[in-house]
């Protein structure tokens, strides 16, 4: 079983900061994490460990409070927490993953997203969504329907977020885990994506990145942007056009097609 991770990280720190980011250690398990598109690779355990703690403090050092969601040691994909939660303002939808033998993962985000006061509502049998799937750009909640999303998933999501004033726009997906596998988004909304992955027809504004995981962002607050070693061309990119990258070593997690984005669910403060 992997160390714990340090004691100041293990609860919120005095005030609200930018709000809270749920993250859930890796399980002694990963290296048995599902793959879809990529071949096998052997994951170093210890060293997910120590790039989990190194981004979980790159969370921090950005004024986000970083909470820990329940483990679930038994669950190889477990550390991907993104996959079982989407958050819009103070509502939490829980998933339905579309694979099966990640579902015993929900409890422990849903016990997470109640702690943090949100509202919760769930994806229901037959639907089936994962939160990789769902890149909310401004009022607009763009889901990718592909091997892990089914229609029915996108139907509810779409009325669960109708009340929240956010539409849904559907995006067929091709040879791709996820759509956040694909596309993500700047704080300013333009789409970052890697020629072929999905097409890119629906978003507005749209920017091709020099490497493929350079279209993996998560906007930290202000004009900070989460991305990883992975992707150091890009990361000059973003520089040159007046973000400031943050850059952290994923390089384990990538073996199992993870990317920045779903390590952590973001819960902004307010």
């Amino acid at each position: 079983m992997p160390p714990s991770l340090p004691s100041s990280l293990l609860e919120p720190g005095p005030g609200p900061g930018r709000g809270v980011a749920l993250v859930r250690r890796p399980s002694h398990r990963l290296a048995e994490g599902l793959v879809t598109y990529v071949e096998r690779r052997s994951v170093d355990i210890d060293l997910a460990v120590r790039q989990h703690e190194a981004y979980a403090a790159a969370l921090a050092g950005c004024g986000w409070r970083v909470c820990h969601v329940a483990p679930a040691d038994a669950c190889p994909d477990s550390v991907f927490v993104e996959d079982t939660v989407v958050v819009c303002g103070d509502l939490a939808v829980l998933t339905r993953p579309g694979a099966a033998q990640r579902r015993p993962e929900l409890a422990g985000a849903e016990e997470a997203v109640r702690r943090a006061g949100l509202r919760v509502v769930r994806i229901e049998e037959p639907g089936t969504l994962d939160g990789g799937d769902v890149l909310q750009v401004g009022d607009i909640a763009y889901v990718g329907r592909g091997g892990r999303t089914n229609a029915e998933g996108v139907r509810q999501l779409r009325r669960h977020l109708a009340a929240e004033g956010r539409a849904v726009v559907a995006v067929p997906l091709g040879r791709v885990l996820h759509l956040k596998s694909a596309v993500t988004a700047l704080p300013d909304g333009t789409v970052l994506t890697w020629p072929g992955l999905v097409d890119t027809g629906v978003f507005p504004a749209v920017r091709t990145v020099p490497e493929e995981p350079g279209c993996h962002v998560v906007p930290l607050g202000d004009d900070r942007v989460l991305i990883a070693a992975s992707a150091p061309r890009t990361a000059a990119v973003l520089d040159d056009l007046g973000f400031r990258p943050v850059v952290v070593d994923i390089g384990e997690f990538e073996k199992l097609e993870g990317c920045v984005t779903c390590l952590s669910v973001l819960v902004p403060a307010g």
